[in-house]
């Protein structure tokens, strides 16, 4: 099997699509019933608190989380119940989300398990950095951030799951991450159609890398993931770090110079360690 192009291969995702051959990661059921109980707003404290515990690893991460220097208060946190009241049900289920993203990144043959730890290390930094980056920008969810951070290469995972089965690109390191990097916008946007996402959340995985986007004068969930992914690649031999950062809006709907340092700014390098520790 032979590719000509990126456009060939996203052919070729759509028709193992179509043909059920290919499954799209899901959210677990869970986060799912979470979701759409918060969306309704119906549901008690104390109901969201049942469906939660029915996952004892994902309950013991959220309480742990809990009691994170991101949101522990005075008093500990020692159960599900607590840590519903204590973070509120908005909260609830974006950290829910967050957390259970993970469980995707696992990989599904040794040959490709670096790719798939690189993935979530870069997804975890971009994360980290977009949660700390939402402090300057009030109208903004900083729990949402780090979110949009977590999703922005989701659609490298339905590539790696195809690649163990084409060699052209399994035995080609070099032309598996341009696929990665040139295919997994158009994917991430499939899927998060298929996840029915917020719509302020759903345009991140497909839209974070183009850098001249223009969408108005207030900053979106797109533009923190922009900024904090080209922070998180300075310094390396991503092809991205081409960009003149001059030219990217995001960075002024942001409040920020182009040649920020994002890290020593006041404050908030302790706010990404500390998110990155969460996620870890």
């Amino acid at each position: 099997m032979q590719f000509k192009s990126v456009q060939d291969f996203l052919v070729h995702v759509q028709k193992e699509l179509d043909e059920k051959r290919l499954v799209l990661p899901t959210l677990p059921d869970v986060a799912l019933k979470v979701r759409d109980a918060v969306a309704k707003g119906e549901s008690t404290s104390q109901e969201l608190a049942d469906m939660i515990v029915t996952d004892a690893a994902l309950s013991a991460r959220l309480i742990q989380v809990a009691n994170s220097p991101l949101y522990r208060g005075a008093q500990e946190v020692k159960n599900i119940q607590m840590a519903v009241t204590r973070l509120g049900s908005s909260t609830i289920r974006t950290l829910i989300t967050s957390l259970v993203m993970q469980q995707m990144f696992t990989p599904t043959t040794e040959l490709l398990s670096d790719y798939f730890r690189e993935t979530w290390q870069q997804g975890v930094n971009v994360s980290s950095i977009s949660r700390a980056l939402a402090s300057f920008v009030p109208h903004l969810n900083p729990d949402e951030a780090m979110l949009a951070g977590l999703i922005h290469q989701i659609g490298k995972l339905p590539i790696l799951m195809l690649v163990e089965n084409i060699p052209e690109f399994k035995n080609s390191p070099s032309r598996l991450n341009k696929l990665l990097e040139k295919a997994h916008p158009p994917i991430g946007k499939i899927i998060m159609e298929t996840w029915d996402f917020p719509e302020e959340l759903k345009l991140v995985a497909s839209e974070y890398v183009d850098f001249q986007r223009e969408s108005g004068d207030k900053a979106d969930y797109v533009d923190i993931v922009q900024v904090a992914f080209l922070q998180s690649i300075a310094g390396t031999d991503h092809p991205a770090c081409r960009v003149d950062w001059n030219t990217v809006p995001s960075f002024a709907k942001l409040g920020l110079e182009s040649d920020a340092e994002i890290l020593e700014i006041e404050g908030v390098s302790e706010e990404i360690e500390m998110a990155h520790a969460m996620l870890f």
